[in-house]
């Protein structure tokens, strides 16, 4: 894992070239150091306190989350409460109500269910204790005061295109390419306790919905629904059972599979560890095309070495930062800026939200897309893991 000083270094220098791109400047221009989270001491002796809860750590993307946003908050003058919650609901309960027992001044939360801490944000509410939910939105209640994620429907979007470019029907500038199908396909989903899951399944569906009505897509499963595709927490092991279920019970007469919708990077290598058991990528029987997100190191090998076809690359450098900016904001009675006031109802409301931009990563634009911008070194790709 990358160190949370190189997290700290990267983001203050690829959050003003990132932000300006995208058409907001919710950083005010200046990052985790910028004016938003000045003044950590909120002007007095007594340092202000900052929770960060977190999911869970069997996912390097959640880790280096949270190495990002405490290296961030630390530098800007907070003492941080740091908490991974391992991927129990419970857990990140109970984590949550010591933070606000304890006196946090500002919390940042990626929930693991969505629904279930409705009466953690009403007690911090009671405290006047300002939520920001992190990537994830928390529903189901009016105590939340900022979202900071990504556009996640467009993120559905390009997994969607991605799909569609590997299987030769788009090229990568969107323009139709020279295998026009039928294509058979598999489609997997998100976990449904997040609320990111829906975003993803809609964004991709809008674009390949149409070729599945169409026949150009053929789902062999006959499985199209969310409720049917769905990966409960997300699990590598939980897609893999169900990728072998599918191998058995539609392809076991060596039906042909051309690709599969995956929306997670873990879920993608369990898709491909089951793939790969049943004898694709060997002999005469090539995988099938398997898309990914969050650009997680050991994805990011197989990418380059031909195995998974792409990734979705969020930045969570710009998103810990752009947390940093909106709890400063907010613990000095401010109103963290927003790029987006329509689009994230929790249920309750719409939550005022900053939203940052994506890129699909292939095996030609690993470089440029990760390399280039010091996400990740040369050394690191090839060898599949990250330095830390």
């Amino acid at each position: 894992m990358r160190s949370t000083t190189s997290f700290a270094v990267a983001a203050g220098t690829a959050l003003v070239l990132g932000l300006a791109g995208c058409g907001g400047g919710g950083a005010g221009g200046g990052g985790a150091a910028g004016g938003g989270a000045a003044g950590g001491d909120g002007g007095g002796d007594e340092q202000l306190t900052v929770g960060v809860s977190m999911p869970t750590q069997t996912s390097e993307r959640w880790i280096a989350d949270g190495e990002a946003v405490e290296t961030g908050l630390t530098e800007a003058g907070y003492d941080v409460d740091l908490q991974f919650a391992g991927d129990d609901i419970p857990t990140q309960s109970q984590q949550v109500d010591q933070m606000i027992t304890q006196g946090a001044d500002a919390l940042i939360i990626a929930a693991i269910d969505g629904t279930a801490l409705a009466g953690q944000l009403q007690a911090a509410a009671d405290a006047g204790i300002p939520v920001i939910s992190y990537d994830r939105l928390i529903r189901d209640s009016e105590n939340v005061d900022f979202y900071v994620t990504f556009d996640n429907e467009e993120v559905g979007v390009q997994q969607a295109t991605a799909l569609l470019t590997g299987l030769g029907y788009l090229n990568q500038d969107g323009s139709p390419g020279e295998n026009q199908g039928p294509f058979t396909v598999e489609l997997f989903a998100g976990s449904l306790d997040d609320n990111n899951a829906t975003f993803f399944w809609n964004g991709a569906m809008s674009v390949l919905q149409p070729l599945i009505d169409d026949g150009t897509l053929v789902v062999g499963s006959g499985q199209t629904t969310i409720e049917q595709a769905a990966t409960l927490r997300w699990q590598q092991e939980t897609a893999q059972s169900r990728m072998e279920t599918l191998l058995t019970g539609s392809y076991n007469g060596g039906e042909q599979l051309d690709g599969v919708l995956s929306p997670y990077d873990g879920i993608s290598r369990g898709i491909l560890t089951a793939l790969q058991n049943r004898g694709y990528g060997s002999g005469d029987r090539p995988l099938p095309v398997v898309t990914g997100q969050d650009a997680e190191i050991a994805s990011v090998k197989l990418i380059a070495d031909g195995v998974q076809s792409s990734t979705i690359f969020k930045d969570t450098r710009l998103l810990a930062d752009q947390a940093v900016t909106a709890a400063g904001s907010l613990v000095e009675g401010e109103e963290p800026e927003a790029n987006d006031t329509e689009t994230y109802n929790n249920g309750v409301k719409v939550v005022p939200s900053f939203l940052l931009p994506t890129e699909i990563v292939y095996a030609d634009t690993i470089q440029t897309a990760l390399i280039d911008t010091g996400y990740y070194t040369a050394e690191e790709v090839e060898a599949g893991q990250a330095d830390g």
